[in-house]
């Protein structure tokens, strides 16, 4: 859902609800707009969950209101005792996000009315639930939440910043500082990624093929973090190791620096071809030509120790303190075929649905 789309939302289902409300002529059309504000959810299956449990909450309310009324009337005491029975029921049936739109109905209904009281707390009930309703009709109709395309951005995003200080790094072009800064904003963004996941995960398909298409791209997705996640462990143990790094031999940091390099240009190229930006990654560039295998990289490594350890004594074993920044190369590596393997996959069952997505993207 972009930037405002919740707030434009959320004031048209006020609007909705005050017009419906003096459409049926209810006495009381502020409860409906008070009402219609807690309502608005993020996405359709929550706003759905949200109706049930808001009428289930009002009801548990407005019978509370009602039952304290015709035994004790409607004295200020009442009202407040009516008010902790409501908020202990909901709480024992963990309706929390209900309470207080509950208490709002206790009031309502419990204040000072004139004519027969069933029949006003039924009218006061029926304003409050035809907010909520409005609200859900607004979630439904308009702006509907999809988040298929903003995760995609913001891994695209969050991968491409995280990639870039990777290069810098391994070429010792970047200030301590500035990256230790950026490390903190990357762990937020990753962290806002997962919401979004979520969000992603929680919206609803109803045709049974167009479900699994989505239970697959969803494993795709989780990959995708995973992946970026691994990316931005090992940047953060390079930011670690940086001095280790430079006093290793020129020879071991260059097989490091062309090792991230092919692992940076293969994550890119995935993340294109997930779109079909790129029919296969073999078509572009033979990204692995100086990329050793997961093996090599760890023989290679384990040859250079004990002369390194020999040259470096003083240090204190350097090449054993480099053993957490070889092993998330190496987990880094793991995840990008893993990925690459889910990609191909989807894209060989469900062409058709991918295509859709990328359509929504670009636009």
């Amino acid at each position: 859902m972009k930037f405002g789309a919740r707030i434009l939302k959320t004031g048209i289902a006020i609007v909705l609800a005050l017009y419906l409300s003096e459409l049926l002529n209810l006495p009381a059309p502020v409860l409906s707009g008070i009402a219609a504000i807690f309502a608005i959810q993020p996405t359709i299956y929550r706003s759905y969950q949200t109706v049930l449990e808001q009428i289930q909450g009002n009801i548990i309310g407005a019978l509370v209101a009602v039952s304290f009324v015709l035994l004790f009337g409607n004295d200020i005491f009442m009202i407040g005792l009516a008010v902790m029975v409501v908020i202990t029921i909901n709480l024992k049936l963990k309706m929390d996000k209900t309470i207080v739109l509950s208490i709002v109905t206790v009031i309502a209904i419990m204040e000072s009315q004139d004519g027969e009281f069933l029949n006003f707390a039924f009218i006061r009930l029926s304003s409050v639930l035809l907010g909520i309703v409005s609200s859900f009709i607004v979630n439904l109709v308009f702006i509907p939440p999809k988040y298929e395309a903003k995760l995609y951005t913001r891994i695209t995003d969050v991968t491409e910043d995280i990639l870039k200080w990777i290069r810098i790094s391994t070429r010792h072009a970047t200030e301590h500082t500035l990256l230790k800064k950026d490390i903190s904003r990357l762990k937020a963004e990753l962290l806002d990624l997962e919401h979004i996941y979520s969000m992603y995960k929680e919206e609803r398909e109803y045709f049974k093929k167009n479900s699994v298409a989505k239970a697959r791209k969803l494993v795709v997705y989780r990959q995708m973090i995973i992946t970026t996640k691994k990316a931005f462990e090992t940047l953060k143990r390079i930011h670690k190791f940086e001095n280790e790094v430079y006093q290793m031999p020129e020879d071991f940091q260059r097989s490091i620096l062309q090792q991230l390099d092919s692992l940076i240009r293969k994550h890119e190229q995935l993340i294109l071809l997930h779109i079909e930006k790129i029919k296969s990654i073999e078509e572009i560039e033979d990204w692995d030509q100086d990329c050793l295998s997961r093996k090599e990289l760890l023989a290679h490594f384990f040859e250079q120790q004990n002369q390194v350890d020999e040259m470096h004594d003083n240090l204190g074993h350097l090449s054993a303190r480099l053993v957490p920044l070889i092993s998330a190369v190496i987990e880094y590596d793991e995840q990008l075929e893993h990925l690459e393997k889910l990609i191909v996959s989807f894209q060989s069952f469900h062409k058709e649905d991918n295509e859709i997505s990328v359509q929504y993207e670009e636009d």
